[in-house]
């Protein structure tokens, strides 16, 4: 297998797609994570090859490590079937799921967390509904009933207060916006992935709150999760860019609500 560099792009015209190859293909995005790096991979490798009923590929995107994680990539996708790597000169998850899922030849693309906190059991779950045309998106959730979750009360209060105020200010209807363990229908990424704005944690609510809108239809599967106490996420900074990004689809809603009164005819007198 190669690794090559990608960057964020527009999603291709649909005669620049490449054909289908695989039914789902799962990027790990990954920045300064050389020591959780090799051991997740081969764990999901022995799974998928072990237990995952449909054609998948594996897609680990460097998001501009320094650590020496990308070597560890390129190593392991001589190592492994079905693994590749892709480089990005820029750090950004949302700017690694834009790029990777844009030139992905599968029917669905999900990805997950590095540290593999959510089980591995909910990955048929997610994408079953998905590859059968029941559902758009899935997501892992560990607010809804069933799930199972081990976590510090810091990060348990945050989360439920974030997803407390999508569901006040964004109406949002689906439980958990931050678990990193979603997939969506190829053809679906293609259409909603462009609109997104942002390049990083808030991706994802972006993703969700624009499918909400378009009437999409959002799968949810309560799963088991375990935190990762070595985890690169800073929770305090990207909880404020967060919101900020939540204001930010309330301030466009409002307005393109205000551009539809605008546009609308007058009424004519009775």
């Amino acid at each position: 297998m190669t690794t090559h560099e990608i960057s964020s792009h527009p999603a291709p015209r649909d005669h620049d797609l490449p054909a289908v190859r695989y039914d789902v293909e799962i990027v790990i995005p990954v920045y300064n994570e050389r020591f959780a790096l090799e051991g997740s991979v081969r764990h999901l490798h022995g799974f998928l090859s072990r237990s995952f009923p449909f054609r998948w590929r594996i897609v680990i995107a460097d998001n501009a490590s320094t650590d020496g994680t990308l070597a560890i990539a390129r190593r392991l996708t001589y190592e492994l079937t079905d693994v590749e790597a892709v480089h990005l000169p820029a750090k950004g998850r949302g700017r690694a799921l834009r790029a990777a899922w844009s030139q992905s030849a599968a029917r669905v693309v999900c990805y997950m967390d590095v540290d593999l906190s959510t089980d591995l059991a909910a990955l048929l779950p997610l994408v079953a509904p998905l590859l059968s045309g029941h559902s758009d998106i899935a997501i892992g959730t560990r607010l809804a009933s069933g799930a199972h979750v081990e976590r510090g009360l810091r990060r348990e209060l945050i989360s439920r207060s974030y997803n407390r105020i999508l569901r006040l200010a964004l109406r949002a209807r689906f439980t958990d916006a931050q678990c990193g363990f979603k997939a969506v229908r190829a053809d679906v990424a293609r259409l909603l992935v462009p609109l997104v704005r942002d390049e990083e944690w808030f991706f994802d609510t972006e993703l969700l709150v624009l499918a909400q809108r378009r009437g999409l239809r959002i799968h949810e599967v309560p799963v088991d999760w375990v935190e990762d106490t070595d985890s690169r996420v800073d929770l305090i900074p990207t909880a404020l860019a967060d919101l900020r990004g939540v204001t930010r689809l309330v301030f466009a809603r409002r307005k393109a609500a205000l551009t539809l009164i605008s546009h609308r005819p007058p009424m004519l007198a009775p």
